[in-house]
C-alpha cells in the first residue's frame, strides 16, 4: 500500500533519488495541508486512493509499521509520502527502529514539530550515526507558510527543532525546498546555517500548474509571486551569493537554470 522502491536507474537522477536509494513510508495521509503536496496529488487525484477530506487523516498501514527491513545499498529516506507528526509518531519510530535495526543509514525528512523531534532524538541516542534529520524550512514569512502550508508547524519551531538536535549531536541537514522566499533565502540560509552539519538543500516549485491549486484570486496570486520569484533570473542570483558555501546544494530544478551536471547514480546526496 505504501511506496517502499529502491533505484537502480543510470539515468539522470532526480527528485527524492537525489537523496536516497530507497523511499519507506507507512501511512496514507498528512495533516499539514500543504497546497503544492505531491504526495496529495499522487493519491488525491491521479489515483483516487483517498478523498480530499480524508486526506488530512493520517492513517498508520500496520504491515508497514511492522516490517522488517533488509538492509539497502545507500541512504534511506523515511518518511516521503506523509510527515512524522503527533498522531503517527510511535508508528514512525518502529519504522525508524526497523530500518536502523538492519543496518540502515536513513535520512529523516519532515517539517518538524518540537515534541516529535525531541522523542526521535530521545529514543536514537545511541544510534546517532544511523540517522541524518532533513527538516524542510521553506520560509520565514509567518503568512506565506499559513498559506502555503497551513497547518505545519511555523518557522520558529522548526529552527528550534533543528538547533535541538544539533545540540543533541545528530547530523542535521534542510530543505529549502520549494524555496517560498526567494527574495528573503538568502539570509535564512546563513541564519539556519549554525545548526547545520550536513547540507542545506534549495529547490523550486515544481509542476505547479498540475499540482496547485488555483482556487481563489488569493492563491492565484500566490502562484503569480511563485512562478516570477522562481524565474531564471532569480535563481541564478542566489546561486551567485549562495555558491562558494560548501554545505549549500542544488535540487536537479536549480542545477538545471545554473548549468550543473545531473548526479548519474541515486543516493548521493550530494
Amino acid at each position: 500500500m505504501t511506496q517502499k522502491k529502491e533505484s537502480a536507474c543510470k539515468k539522470p537522477v532526480r527528485g527524492t533519488r537525489e537523496w536516497a536509494v530507497a523511499e519507506i513510508n507507512c501511512c496514507l495521509g498528512c495533516p499539514h495541508g500543504c497546497r503544492y503536496c505531491y504526495a496529495r496529488f499522487d493519491a488525491v487525484l491521479r489515483k483516487g486512493r483517498v478523498t480530499p477530506e480524508q486526506w488530512p487523516v493520517s492513517r498508520q498501514v500496520p504491515e508497514e509499521v511492522a516490517q522488517k527491513h533488509r538492509r539497502f545499498s545507500g541512504q534511506v529516506m523515511f518518511p516521503t509520502a506523509h510527515d512524522i507528526v503527533p498522531e503517527n509518531l510511535d508508528a514512525c519510530t518502529q519504522v525508524l527502529k526497523n530500518l536502523v535495526a538492519a543496518g540502515n543509514r536513513v535520512l529523516v525528512v519532515s517539517k518538524p514539530h518540537f515534541d516529535c523531534i525531541r522523542h526521535i532524538c530521545s529514543e536514537f541516542q545511541d544510534a546517532k550515526k544511523s540517522l541524518l534529520f532533513r527538516f524542510t524550512i521553506t520560509a520565514r514569512d509567518r503568512k506565506l507558510l499559513d498559506l502555503w502550508e497551513p497547518q505545519a508547524p511555523g518557522y520558529a519551531e522548526r529552527k528550534t527543532c533543528l538547533e535541538y538536535a544539533f545540540a543533541e549531536g545528530f547530523a542535521t541537514s534542510v530543505s529549502v525546498e520549494p524555496m517560498l522566499d526567494t527574495a528573503d533565502v538568502v539570509v535564512m540560509v546563513h541564519e539556519l546555517l549554525p545548526y547545520v552539519s550536513h547540507s542545506i538543500w534549495l529547490g523550486k516549485m515544481n509542476r505547479i500548474a498540475e499540482r496547485v491549486e488555483a482556487d481563489s484570486d488569493t492563491m492565484r496570486m500566490a502562484i503569480e509571486k511563485i512562478v516570477a520569484g522562481q524565474s531564471d533570473r532569480h535563481i541564478l542570483r542566489i546561486y551567485e551569493e549562495l555558491r562558494d558555501i560548501a554545505k549549500v546544494r542544488w535540487k536537479e530544478s536549480v542545477k538545471e537554470v545554473v548549468g550543473l551536471d545531473l548526479p548519474a547514480e541515486p543516493g548521493l546526496d550530494q
